[in-house]
Protein backbone atom coordinates (compact mmCIF):
# COMPACT_ATOMS: atom_id res chain seq x y z
CA UNK A 1 0.00 0.00 0.00
CA UNK A 2 1.46 3.37 -1.00
CA UNK A 3 1.39 6.47 1.22
CA UNK A 4 -1.58 8.03 -0.58
CA UNK A 5 -3.77 4.94 -0.16
CA UNK A 6 -2.75 4.69 3.49
CA UNK A 7 -3.65 8.34 4.07
CA UNK A 8 -7.07 7.74 2.51
CA UNK A 9 -7.69 4.99 5.05
CA UNK A 10 -6.66 7.31 7.88
CA UNK A 11 -8.89 10.11 6.63
CA UNK A 12 -11.86 7.78 6.20
CA UNK A 13 -11.63 6.40 9.72
CA UNK A 14 -10.41 9.60 11.41
CA UNK A 15 -7.03 8.16 12.38
CA UNK A 16 -4.16 10.54 13.20
CA UNK A 17 -0.49 9.51 13.21
CA UNK A 18 2.48 8.48 11.11
CA UNK A 19 4.11 5.96 13.44
CA UNK A 20 5.54 2.89 11.72
CA UNK A 21 3.77 0.47 14.07
CA UNK A 22 0.43 2.19 13.46
CA UNK A 23 0.96 2.15 9.69
CA UNK A 24 1.79 -1.58 9.73
CA UNK A 25 -1.39 -2.32 11.68
CA UNK A 26 -3.52 -0.39 9.17
CA UNK A 27 -1.83 -1.98 6.17
CA UNK A 28 -2.33 -5.45 7.65
CA UNK A 29 -6.01 -4.74 8.34
CA UNK A 30 -6.65 -3.72 4.72
CA UNK A 31 -4.59 -6.60 3.32
CA UNK A 32 -6.41 -9.37 5.21
CA UNK A 33 -9.88 -7.82 4.93
CA UNK A 34 -10.96 -9.80 1.79
CA UNK A 35 -10.36 -13.14 3.56
CA UNK A 36 -12.45 -14.71 6.31
CA UNK A 37 -9.53 -15.37 8.63
CA UNK A 38 -10.08 -14.70 12.33
CA UNK A 39 -8.13 -11.72 13.61
CA UNK A 40 -6.73 -11.04 17.09
CA UNK A 41 -5.96 -7.40 17.90
CA UNK A 42 -3.64 -6.81 20.83
CA UNK A 43 -2.75 -3.59 22.58
CA UNK A 44 -3.27 -1.58 25.74
CA UNK A 45 -6.55 0.15 26.52
CA UNK A 46 -7.28 3.28 24.47
CA UNK A 47 -4.65 2.64 21.81
CA UNK A 48 -7.23 2.71 19.00
CA UNK A 49 -7.94 -1.03 18.72
CA UNK A 50 -11.61 -0.38 17.98
CA UNK A 51 -10.79 1.23 14.60
CA UNK A 52 -9.19 -1.92 13.16
CA UNK A 53 -12.38 -4.09 13.06
CA UNK A 54 -14.25 -1.29 11.28
CA UNK A 55 -11.49 -1.09 8.64
CA UNK A 56 -11.50 -4.86 8.12
CA UNK A 57 -15.28 -4.95 7.78
CA UNK A 58 -15.46 -2.01 5.35
CA UNK A 59 -12.78 -3.45 3.06
CA UNK A 60 -14.24 -6.99 3.12
CA UNK A 61 -16.90 -8.70 1.01
CA UNK A 62 -19.11 -8.56 4.11
CA UNK A 63 -19.31 -4.75 4.18
CA UNK A 64 -23.00 -4.82 3.23
CA UNK A 65 -23.73 -7.11 6.18
CA UNK A 66 -24.04 -6.18 9.83
CA UNK A 67 -21.11 -5.12 11.99
CA UNK A 68 -21.72 -5.77 15.70
CA UNK A 69 -19.48 -5.01 18.67
CA UNK A 70 -19.66 -6.90 21.96
CA UNK A 71 -17.68 -5.88 25.05
CA UNK A 72 -17.18 -9.23 26.74
CA UNK A 73 -15.92 -7.62 29.93
CA UNK A 74 -19.13 -5.62 30.38
CA UNK A 75 -21.53 -8.58 30.28
CA UNK A 76 -22.09 -10.64 33.46
CA UNK A 77 -20.80 -14.21 33.20
CA UNK A 78 -24.28 -15.55 33.93
CA UNK A 79 -25.79 -13.96 30.81
CA UNK A 80 -22.88 -13.94 28.34
CA UNK A 81 -23.95 -17.24 26.69
CA UNK A 82 -27.45 -15.90 26.15
CA UNK A 83 -26.07 -12.64 24.73
CA UNK A 84 -23.80 -14.38 22.26
CA UNK A 85 -25.85 -17.41 21.26
CA UNK A 86 -29.43 -16.50 22.20
CA UNK A 87 -31.90 -18.41 24.35
CA UNK A 88 -35.26 -20.17 24.20
CA UNK A 89 -38.36 -19.06 26.05
CA UNK A 90 -38.38 -20.32 29.63
CA UNK A 91 -34.76 -21.51 29.52
CA UNK A 92 -34.02 -19.57 32.72
CA UNK A 93 -35.75 -17.20 35.13
CA UNK A 94 -36.63 -14.04 33.25
CA UNK A 95 -36.51 -15.64 29.79
CA UNK A 96 -40.06 -14.58 28.91
CA UNK A 97 -39.47 -15.02 25.19
CA UNK A 98 -37.06 -16.33 22.61
CA UNK A 99 -34.02 -14.14 22.00
CA UNK A 100 -31.56 -13.97 19.13
CA UNK A 101 -27.89 -13.89 20.05
CA UNK A 102 -25.16 -11.81 18.44
CA UNK A 103 -23.97 -14.71 16.28
CA UNK A 104 -27.44 -15.01 14.78
CA UNK A 105 -27.86 -11.24 14.38
CA UNK A 106 -24.46 -10.86 12.69
CA UNK A 107 -25.00 -13.74 10.26
CA UNK A 108 -23.38 -12.77 6.96
CA UNK A 109 -21.48 -9.93 8.59
CA UNK A 110 -18.72 -9.25 11.11
CA UNK A 111 -18.72 -9.72 14.88
CA UNK A 112 -16.15 -7.89 17.00
CA UNK A 113 -15.55 -9.36 20.47
CA UNK A 114 -13.68 -6.82 22.58
CA UNK A 115 -11.94 -7.85 25.83
CA UNK A 116 -12.18 -11.48 24.81
CA UNK A 117 -9.82 -12.47 27.61
CA UNK A 118 -12.71 -11.91 30.04
CA UNK A 119 -14.83 -14.76 28.63
CA UNK A 120 -15.67 -17.61 31.06
CA UNK A 121 -14.17 -21.01 30.19
CA UNK A 122 -17.60 -22.47 29.35
CA UNK A 123 -18.22 -19.70 26.83
CA UNK A 124 -14.74 -20.18 25.38
CA UNK A 125 -15.66 -23.79 24.55
CA UNK A 126 -18.86 -22.68 22.80
CA UNK A 127 -16.95 -20.02 20.88
CA UNK A 128 -14.38 -22.56 19.75
CA UNK A 129 -17.15 -24.69 18.25
CA UNK A 130 -18.49 -21.70 16.27
CA UNK A 131 -15.04 -20.95 14.90
CA UNK A 132 -14.42 -24.56 13.88
CA UNK A 133 -17.80 -25.46 12.38
CA UNK A 134 -20.03 -22.38 12.37
CA UNK A 135 -22.40 -24.23 14.69
CA UNK A 136 -23.87 -23.24 18.06
CA UNK A 137 -26.79 -24.12 20.32
CA UNK A 138 -29.02 -21.54 22.01
CA UNK A 139 -29.33 -21.61 25.78
CA UNK A 140 -32.18 -23.97 26.69
CA UNK A 141 -32.31 -25.58 23.24
CA UNK A 142 -31.04 -28.84 21.74
CA UNK A 143 -31.23 -27.66 18.13
CA UNK A 144 -27.96 -26.97 16.34
CA UNK A 145 -27.92 -23.58 14.60
CA UNK A 146 -25.60 -22.43 11.81
CA UNK A 147 -24.04 -19.02 11.30
CA UNK A 148 -21.63 -17.41 8.85
CA UNK A 149 -19.76 -14.74 10.77
CA UNK A 150 -16.29 -13.17 10.42
CA UNK A 151 -14.89 -13.02 13.95
CA UNK A 152 -12.50 -10.31 15.11
CA UNK A 153 -11.31 -10.29 18.71
CA UNK A 154 -9.35 -7.79 20.79
CA UNK A 155 -7.64 -7.95 24.15
CA UNK A 156 -5.45 -5.84 26.39
CA UNK A 157 -4.18 -8.85 28.35
CA UNK A 158 -1.45 -11.31 27.49
CA UNK A 159 -3.40 -14.35 26.30
CA UNK A 160 -0.28 -16.55 26.31
CA UNK A 161 0.05 -15.85 30.02
CA UNK A 162 -3.69 -16.45 30.48
CA UNK A 163 -3.23 -19.84 28.80
CA UNK A 164 -0.29 -20.65 31.07
CA UNK A 165 -2.35 -19.80 34.17
CA UNK A 166 -5.36 -21.83 32.99
CA UNK A 167 -7.67 -18.85 32.38
CA UNK A 168 -7.81 -19.15 28.61
CA UNK A 169 -8.05 -22.14 26.29
CA UNK A 170 -4.94 -22.78 24.22
CA UNK A 171 -6.90 -24.24 21.29
CA UNK A 172 -9.13 -21.15 21.20
CA UNK A 173 -6.09 -18.89 21.16
CA UNK A 174 -4.70 -20.78 18.17
CA UNK A 175 -8.03 -20.41 16.39
CA UNK A 176 -8.33 -16.70 17.09
CA UNK A 177 -4.70 -15.97 16.30
CA UNK A 178 -4.78 -16.75 12.57
CA UNK A 179 -3.78 -13.12 12.02
CA UNK A 180 -2.44 -10.92 14.82
CA UNK A 181 -2.42 -7.13 14.70
CA UNK A 182 -0.60 -5.17 17.39
CA UNK A 183 -1.41 -1.55 18.22
CA UNK A 184 1.51 0.38 19.77
CA UNK A 185 1.07 2.29 23.00
CA UNK A 186 1.17 6.08 22.79
CA UNK A 187 4.55 6.18 24.57
CA UNK A 188 5.94 4.26 21.57
CA UNK A 189 4.44 6.79 19.14
CA UNK A 190 6.21 9.91 20.37
CA UNK A 191 6.11 11.53 16.94
CA UNK A 192 2.31 11.28 16.95
CA UNK A 193 1.69 12.82 20.38
CA UNK A 194 1.71 16.44 19.23
CA UNK A 195 -0.32 15.58 16.11
CA UNK A 196 -3.01 14.04 18.32
CA UNK A 197 -2.88 16.93 20.80
CA UNK A 198 -3.37 19.42 17.98
CA UNK A 199 -6.30 17.44 16.56
CA UNK A 200 -8.11 17.11 19.90
CA UNK A 201 -7.45 20.75 20.82
CA UNK A 202 -8.66 21.94 17.42
CA UNK A 203 -11.88 19.92 17.66
CA UNK A 204 -12.55 21.29 21.15
CA UNK A 205 -11.78 24.87 20.04
CA UNK A 206 -14.25 24.65 17.15
CA UNK A 207 -16.93 23.18 19.39
CA UNK A 208 -16.69 26.01 21.95
CA UNK A 209 -15.50 28.80 19.61
CA UNK A 210 -12.14 29.23 21.29
CA UNK A 211 -8.80 30.13 19.77
CA UNK A 212 -6.90 27.20 18.37
CA UNK A 213 -3.86 26.13 20.39
CA UNK A 214 -0.33 25.53 19.14
CA UNK A 215 2.65 24.65 21.34
CA UNK A 216 6.19 25.97 21.53
CA UNK A 217 9.13 23.58 21.16
CA UNK A 218 9.60 23.31 24.92
CA UNK A 219 5.91 22.51 25.38
CA UNK A 220 6.06 19.81 22.69
CA UNK A 221 9.09 18.31 24.42
CA UNK A 222 7.19 18.30 27.69
CA UNK A 223 4.22 16.31 26.38
CA UNK A 224 6.33 13.90 24.31
CA UNK A 225 8.57 13.07 27.27
CA UNK A 226 5.59 11.89 29.34
CA UNK A 227 4.66 8.19 29.02
CA UNK A 228 0.82 8.62 28.83
CA UNK A 229 -0.21 5.39 30.60
CA UNK A 230 -3.83 6.18 29.72
CA UNK A 231 -2.86 6.40 26.05
CA UNK A 232 -5.06 8.32 23.58
CA UNK A 233 -7.98 8.86 25.97
CA UNK A 234 -5.70 10.43 28.56
CA UNK A 235 -4.07 12.70 25.97
CA UNK A 236 -7.49 13.77 24.69
CA UNK A 237 -8.66 14.69 28.19
CA UNK A 238 -5.45 16.64 28.73
CA UNK A 239 -5.77 18.50 25.40
CA UNK A 240 -9.36 19.49 26.13
CA UNK A 241 -8.52 20.66 29.65
CA UNK A 242 -5.62 22.81 28.42
CA UNK A 243 -7.75 24.31 25.65
CA UNK A 244 -10.66 25.15 27.92
CA UNK A 245 -8.50 26.61 30.66
CA UNK A 246 -5.86 28.45 28.63
CA UNK A 247 -7.53 29.46 25.36
CA UNK A 248 -9.50 32.68 24.88
CA UNK A 249 -12.68 33.25 22.88
CA UNK A 250 -11.99 33.38 19.14
CA UNK A 251 -12.45 36.77 17.49
CA UNK A 252 -11.99 38.41 14.10
CA UNK A 253 -8.64 39.78 15.32
CA UNK A 254 -7.23 36.49 16.62
CA UNK A 255 -8.23 32.87 16.22
CA UNK A 256 -4.97 31.22 17.32
CA UNK A 257 -2.60 31.35 20.28
CA UNK A 258 0.64 29.64 21.30
CA UNK A 259 1.33 28.06 24.68
CA UNK A 260 4.69 27.37 26.29
CA UNK A 261 5.74 24.60 28.64
CA UNK A 262 5.08 26.92 31.58
CA UNK A 263 1.47 27.36 30.41
CA UNK A 264 0.68 23.65 30.14
CA UNK A 265 2.82 22.29 32.97
CA UNK A 266 0.08 22.72 35.63
CA UNK A 267 -2.18 20.40 33.62
CA UNK A 268 0.39 17.64 33.07
CA UNK A 269 -0.35 14.44 34.99
CA UNK A 270 2.21 13.51 37.60
CA UNK A 271 4.46 10.58 36.80
CA UNK A 272 2.75 8.53 39.51
CA UNK A 273 -0.69 9.14 38.00
CA UNK A 274 -2.25 6.47 35.85
CA UNK A 275 -5.08 8.66 34.63
CA UNK A 276 -5.88 12.31 34.25
CA UNK A 277 -7.68 13.88 37.23
CA UNK A 278 -11.01 13.55 35.39
CA UNK A 279 -13.15 11.03 37.27
CA UNK A 280 -15.75 8.87 35.55
CA UNK A 281 -18.01 6.37 37.24
CA UNK A 282 -16.90 7.51 40.69
CA UNK A 283 -19.27 7.82 43.60
CA UNK A 284 -19.84 10.78 45.84
CA UNK A 285 -19.23 8.56 48.86
CA UNK A 286 -15.56 8.38 47.97
CA UNK A 287 -15.24 12.14 47.76
CA UNK A 288 -14.74 12.08 44.00
CA UNK A 289 -16.41 14.17 41.33
CA UNK A 290 -19.05 13.20 38.86
CA UNK A 291 -18.27 14.41 35.31
CA UNK A 292 -20.93 17.12 35.52
CA UNK A 293 -19.41 18.41 38.78
CA UNK A 294 -15.98 18.63 37.18
CA UNK A 295 -17.43 20.46 34.17
CA UNK A 296 -19.10 22.99 36.46
CA UNK A 297 -15.81 23.62 38.27
CA UNK A 298 -13.96 24.08 34.98
CA UNK A 299 -16.60 26.53 33.74
CA UNK A 300 -16.46 28.49 36.99
CA UNK A 301 -12.66 28.73 36.88
CA UNK A 302 -12.78 29.73 33.20
CA UNK A 303 -15.27 32.52 33.97
CA UNK A 304 -13.09 33.68 36.86
CA UNK A 305 -10.02 33.70 34.59
CA UNK A 306 -11.84 35.82 32.01
CA UNK A 307 -12.95 38.25 34.72
CA UNK A 308 -9.39 38.56 36.02
CA UNK A 309 -8.16 39.22 32.46
CA UNK A 310 -10.80 41.96 32.13
CA UNK A 311 -9.80 43.57 35.42
CA UNK A 312 -6.12 43.41 34.50
CA UNK A 313 -6.92 45.23 31.27
CA UNK A 314 -8.78 47.95 33.15
CA UNK A 315 -5.91 48.41 35.58
CA UNK A 316 -3.32 48.57 32.82
CA UNK A 317 -5.39 51.13 30.90
CA UNK A 318 -5.65 53.35 34.00
CA UNK A 319 -9.38 52.83 34.47
CA UNK A 320 -9.00 51.81 38.09
CA UNK A 321 -12.24 53.50 39.09
CA UNK A 322 -14.12 50.90 37.01
CA UNK A 323 -12.51 47.93 38.69
CA UNK A 324 -15.02 45.84 40.61
CA UNK A 325 -16.29 42.33 40.39
CA UNK A 326 -20.05 42.19 40.54
CA UNK A 327 -21.13 39.04 42.29
CA UNK A 328 -24.89 38.54 42.71
CA UNK A 329 -25.87 39.14 46.31
CA UNK A 330 -22.46 40.60 47.30
CA UNK A 331 -22.10 44.41 47.44
CA UNK A 332 -19.03 45.99 45.88
CA UNK A 333 -16.76 47.29 48.62
CA UNK A 334 -15.90 50.99 48.90
CA UNK A 335 -12.11 51.32 48.87
CA UNK A 336 -12.00 55.14 48.94
CA UNK A 337 -10.91 55.17 52.59
CA UNK A 338 -8.14 52.62 52.16
CA UNK A 339 -4.70 54.31 52.38
CA UNK A 340 -2.43 54.06 49.37
CA UNK A 341 0.59 51.86 49.97
CA UNK A 342 3.77 53.36 48.58
CA UNK A 343 6.22 51.04 46.78
CA UNK A 344 8.71 51.04 49.64
CA UNK A 345 5.97 50.03 52.07
CA UNK A 346 4.98 46.99 50.07
CA UNK A 347 5.94 43.47 51.07
CA UNK A 348 9.62 42.89 50.56
CA UNK A 349 9.33 39.29 49.51
CA UNK A 350 6.72 36.58 48.91
CA UNK A 351 7.49 35.16 52.34
CA UNK A 352 6.11 38.39 53.93
CA UNK A 353 2.75 37.95 52.27
CA UNK A 354 0.12 36.56 54.64
CA UNK A 355 -0.98 33.09 53.55
CA UNK A 356 -4.56 33.15 52.26
CA UNK A 357 -7.19 30.77 53.54
CA UNK A 358 -6.94 27.62 51.47
CA UNK A 359 -9.96 25.85 50.07
CA UNK A 360 -10.12 22.64 48.16
CA UNK A 361 -11.76 22.49 44.75
CA UNK A 362 -14.56 20.50 46.36
CA UNK A 363 -15.13 23.32 48.89
CA UNK A 364 -15.25 25.84 46.05
CA UNK A 365 -17.74 23.66 44.19
CA UNK A 366 -19.98 23.30 47.25
CA UNK A 367 -19.84 27.05 48.02
CA UNK A 368 -20.84 27.84 44.44
CA UNK A 369 -23.81 25.48 44.64
CA UNK A 370 -24.99 26.88 48.00
CA UNK A 371 -24.71 30.51 46.84
CA UNK A 372 -26.60 29.79 43.65
CA UNK A 373 -29.25 27.88 45.59
CA UNK A 374 -29.67 30.81 48.00
CA UNK A 375 -30.03 33.21 45.10
CA UNK A 376 -33.00 31.18 43.86
CA UNK A 377 -34.54 30.83 47.34
CA UNK A 378 -33.80 27.12 47.44
CA UNK A 379 -35.23 26.30 44.01
CA UNK A 380 -33.12 23.29 43.03
CA UNK A 381 -34.22 23.18 39.39
CA UNK A 382 -33.33 26.82 38.70
CA UNK A 383 -29.98 26.54 40.49
CA UNK A 384 -29.11 23.35 38.62
CA UNK A 385 -30.05 24.94 35.29
CA UNK A 386 -27.75 27.92 35.90
CA UNK A 387 -24.83 25.75 37.00
CA UNK A 388 -25.31 23.26 34.18
CA UNK A 389 -25.59 20.27 36.52
CA UNK A 390 -28.34 17.80 37.34
CA UNK A 391 -30.83 18.14 40.18
CA UNK A 392 -29.47 15.01 41.84
CA UNK A 393 -26.04 16.62 42.30
CA UNK A 394 -27.60 19.35 44.44
CA UNK A 395 -29.84 16.93 46.34
CA UNK A 396 -26.77 14.79 47.02
CA UNK A 397 -24.94 17.77 48.49
CA UNK A 398 -27.95 18.83 50.59
CA UNK A 399 -28.32 15.31 51.98
CA UNK A 400 -24.63 15.24 52.83
CA UNK A 401 -24.89 18.63 54.60
CA UNK A 402 -27.96 17.48 56.52
CA UNK A 403 -26.06 14.42 57.72
CA UNK A 404 -23.35 16.65 59.22
CA UNK A 405 -25.89 18.63 61.26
Amino acid sequence: MDSQELQKVKNKFDIVGNDGGLNRALETAVAIAPSDLSVLIQGENDTGKEAIPHIIHQYSRRRTGKFLTVNCGAIPSGTINSELFGHEKGSFTGAIGERKGYFEEANGGTLFLDEIGELPKETQAMLLRVLESGEYIKVGSSKVEKTDVRLIAATNVNLEYAVATGKFRQDLLYRLNAIQINLPALRDRKGDIYLLFRKFSSDFSEKYRLRKISLTHDAISLITSYRWPGNIRQLKNFAEAVTQMESLPASSEADRMELSAANIAPYMPKESDTTLPAVTGATADKGSFFPEDLQMIINAILNLKQEVDRLRGLVESGKTEAVGMAVPGVPIADYSSVPVVEPEEQFASPSDVPAPDTKTIKDMRDDTIFKTLARYDGNVKKAAAELGISDRTIYRLLAKEKGRQ
